[in-house]
């Protein structure tokens, strides 16, 4: 099933509960349904079979119209589209954010400081994945970028804590779980004593982005960063 016919049946089961059929049994016909809804009584008609069919609903049909009750299953639905609205309007900031930068060659000061052992465990359990040893430079495109991206330090992130070896000291890391391209999730890494500023991200993923990607300096790239819970 695909994202447009979920919403619609989304939006379908809100309406039947709106007219009285969640977790009680309301009698609907689809007349009145498609004229509420502002489709075809044809359409309606199909929506509800559907709902039907994948348990959303329970219906018996009669002579004045149907007998509609949303089911388990259909109130989970409708509880999973409050718990993300509640989440979209309540939280001081939005689940994720997307940044378009251009790749550049770096410095090669990521690839010693992700290699880091002690760093490389964190970003194994926090992330999940096990960093190839480097960074995607991407320098931000547009002011938008950049002000957005200052933004995010006041956001949520996971943490990789800092460590001292015998003869240094390593700092705090922190990092943002990403998707690079739409394709490829990885994190957007920030403080590993790089000489850049904010209006360059760096990037890393289990695999080398460039090879994974085909990516080459001057490339545009896009990354949605989400924001940790």
């Amino acid at each position: 099933m695909s994202e447009k016919h979920d919403w619609q049946h989304l939006y379908m089961l809100l309406k039947l509960a709106e007219m009285g059929a969640y977790r009680r049994t309301a009698k609907i016909s689809t007349e009145y349904l498609a004229g509420k809804l502002g489709f075809s009584q044809q359409t309606a008609s199909r929506y509800v079979i559907e709902l039907e069919r994948k348990g959303w609903i329970q219906r018996n049909i009669t002579p004045e119209g149907s007998l509609i009750r949303i089911e388990e299953a259909g109130v989970k639905e409708l509880q999973k589209l409050y718990s993300s609205l509640k989440f979209l309007v309540e939280k001081s900031y939005p689940p994720s954010v997307t940044l378009e930068g251009t790749v550049f060659t770096g410095l090669g000061e990521g690839a010693y400081y992700i290699s880091k052992e002690h760093y490389r465990e964190q970003f194994a359990e926090r992330l999940g994945f096990d960093p190839y040893p480097g960074t995607l430079n991407l320098k931000l495109a547009t002011d938008y970028d950049v002000k957005t991206r200052m933004e995010l330090e006041a956001y949520p992130a996971v943490e990789v804590t800092g460590f001292k070896s015998e003869d240094r000291s390593f700092g705090l890391v922190k990092c943002y779980p990403a998707i690079i391209d739409n394709k490829v999730k990885g994190a957007l890494v920030t403080a590993l004593r790089s000489h850049y500023d904010v209006s360059v991200l760096e990037i890393i993923a289990p695999v080398c982005l460039r090879k994974q990607l085909n990516l080459k300096d001057g490339n545009k790239v896009k990354v949605e960063i989400c924001v940790a819970p």
